[in-house]
């Protein structure tokens, strides 16, 4: 019996691509002055794994290439989709970096509260609420 081993292979650089780029965008966007260079180093890397994917005679490390790739091409738009979160409220900002100090003096929906760590409850509840909830939850502590 011979063994398949591209769909693992794809599944992982899926898995860890996604993961991986997800933890990576909010890290960086978080700590950085400027999300240019991080948007183009992501982009060149993308297309370097895409070249690498097409000059590969291997289908696994080809496949794996590939997904990874457009993981991240995709990664450098989301720098500039995170930063647009940051604006909305939706992430919170970072005011030790002059580029969220800048956000939160100039967009009153910018906070430095994580929305999402707060317990749930069963329904969906608007920013009010949300920071509501999680002053609560800090006066507890």
């Amino acid at each position: 019996m011979i063994f398949n081993y591209l769909g693992l292979a794809a599944g992982l650089a899926a898995f860890l691509g996604i993961w991986i780029g997800h933890v990576a965008v909010r890290e960086i966007e978080c700590r950085v002055v400027s999300i240019t260079l991080p948007s183009i180093g992501f982009a060149l890397l993308g297309f370097l794994c895409e070249i690498g994917a097409f000059l590969s005679a291997s289908n696994l490390v080809s496949g794996t290439l590939g997904i990874l790739g457009m993981t991240f091409l995709w990664d450098a738009l989301e720098f500039h989709r995170q930063q647009k979160r940051i604006v909305k409220g939706r992430a919170p900002a970072n005011p030790a970096n002059p580029r969220h100090a800048r956000i939160l003096a100039e967009y009153p929906t910018a906070t430095t509260l994580d929305l999402l760590k707060r317990e749930p409850l069963g329904r969906p509840v608007g920013a009010q609420e949300a920071i509501a909830l999680i002053k609560a939850k800090e006066k507890l502590l």
